[in-house]
């Protein structure tokens, strides 16, 4: 997409070929509010699918089409509310503990730090507690039955990232291949697992009001889609606690990683991050920081927001068009074209940001923000189909940010690639380095 947007980023948008299939890529925020959000109705699902013989894989927030989709969204709203995240607390609290002993073990032992495995630790214990109420340890010992899931996750074969990208743009080939969004043992091992969190809640029948976690209020969907008389298997409940455990975990690691191996790059914003956290902390009287207090550090949330500007997780966002759509005076699309916002390319675009290459958290700051163009900066998406989770994703960086900032200073390696000379791992579908990233990290006391 980065390519694409080079190469044409001086028009609004630019027709492709997906294979047999005419596509449309955004390159201009104001089509890309209007596709994401002024006509979202006409852009309602994805072109990205699993196949009818992976059910799992078909049935999530993340794949699935309308009218299933806003019924879960609809559903699963209710769990990611302010309020509902207040009660998070002391489990970030707890966790975060156990992330700056971690970190002080392994320089103990001399352990060299991989920054995605151990953010990825954190943030799984922090998915599988808040969403699923299963005691987790992986911030201690990178171990546990989700880490495990995860783990499985990052794993990368031929055939894997074939069947990945089938469902982004030939999902026809889903089928015929018999590819799977999910390897086959990981699912088995996972449904196990979800059995478990169910008979320990009581079983599949009992009353719970949806309001406890993200396992409640999938409980929750299905009794009351069987009150309707509606079908709601156990495959759509498995396959969105699935989708949720990845995509928690995923996001949160990844712009931890980023965050703290830029940060040992520039120790000015290091410093500048560390006497804010300071100063807030010595305002709240002996207590511990919770999320409305980190929400408002105007330097935090500004590095947080550069680094996933400059590492977008996903490039781009998908529509396909359920009705011909006048783009402009010029363009009418018709129905079932595959629309592509192209996010990174306007998030590296020199127009909306001056020196685009360069870690620049100052552009975030309150003072500045202004500048920044609506639509240029949509690192959770835009739109009735943003990210649901945005609210946890933020929250567990902040928590972990704050408590390694305050605790350690972050410093680079000899030996170790600079930041603007990372390579992207080509393989994935998603943004992540093909290298291990790996920084100092030096007690502050």
């Amino acid at each position: 997409m980065q390519e694409v947007y080079d190469q044409f980023k001086q028009s609004p948008y630019v027709g492709i070929w997906v294979f047999w299939r005419p596509g449309l890529v955004v390159n201009s925020p104001e089509l890309a509010r209007q596709v994401l959000v002024k006509d979202a109705d006409v852009f309602r699902n994805r072109l990205l699918r699993s196949g009818q013989r992976d059910p799992l894989g078909a049935l999530n927030l993340f794949t699935v089409d309308d009218p299933l989709w806003s019924s879960i969204r609809r559903r699963l709203t209710a769990v990611f509310t302010a309020s509902k995240l207040r009660g998070w607390h002391e489990l970030y609290q707890s966790k975060v503990t156990d992330l700056v002993e971690r970190i002080r073990t392994d320089n103990e032992k001399g352990v060299s730090v991989n920054l995605r495995s151990l953010f990825a630790d954190y943030a799984t214990d922090i998915i599988g507690e808040s969403s699923f109420g299963i005691q987790c340890q992986a911030t201690k010992n990178s171990s546990g039955p989700l880490r495990a899931m995860t783990q499985e996750f990052e794993k990368y074969s031929k055939w894997r990232g074939m069947g990945w990208s089938s469902m982004f743009f030939l999902p026809e080939m889903v089928d015929i291949c018999g590819f799977s969004f999910w390897p086959q043992h990981t699912v088995d091992y996972f449904r196990k697992i979800f059995s478990m969190m169910v008979k320990e809640r009581g079983g599949l029948d009992k009353e719970v009001d949806g309001k406890r976690d993200l396992l409640d209020a999938l409980l929750k969907m299905r009794q009351d889609a069987l009150k309707d008389n509606q079908d709601m298997n156990l495959d759509i409940l498995v396959s969105n606690a699935m989708i949720f455990l990845q995509g928690g975990y995923d996001t949160s690691s990844s712009a931890l990683m980023y965050i703290c191996y830029e940060l040992a790059y520039h120790p000015e914003y290091q410093q500048r991050l560390f006497e804010e956290l300071s100063q807030a902390k010595e305002k709240l009287g002996g207590r511990e920081f919770e999320a409305s207090d980190l929400a408002e550090l105007p330097f935090l949330n500004a590095v947080f927001n550069e680094t996933i500007r400059k590492y977008p997780i996903m490039g781009w966002l998908d529509r396909v068009a359920l009705r011909d759509y006048q783009i402009d005076e010029h363009l009418t699309i018709k129905a079932g074209t595959v629309v592509y916002v192209n996010a990174v390319g306007m998030h590296k675009d020199s127009q909306y940001f001056p020196e685009p290459d360069k870690f620049l958290p100052e552009r975030f700051l309150p003072e500045n923000v202004k500048d920044v163009l609506p639509y240029t900066f949509m690192p959770f998406g835009e739109g009735p189909r943003a990210c649901i989770g945005k609210r946890i994703g933020q929250n567990t960086v902040r928590y972990a940010l704050a408590a390694v900032v305050l605790n350690f200073e972050i410093r680079s390696k000899p030996g170790e690639l600079e930041p603007n000379d990372i390579e992207q791992d080509k393989r994935q579908m998603f943004y992540a380095p093909a290298q291990v990233l790996s920084v100092d990290f030096v007690s502050r006391k």
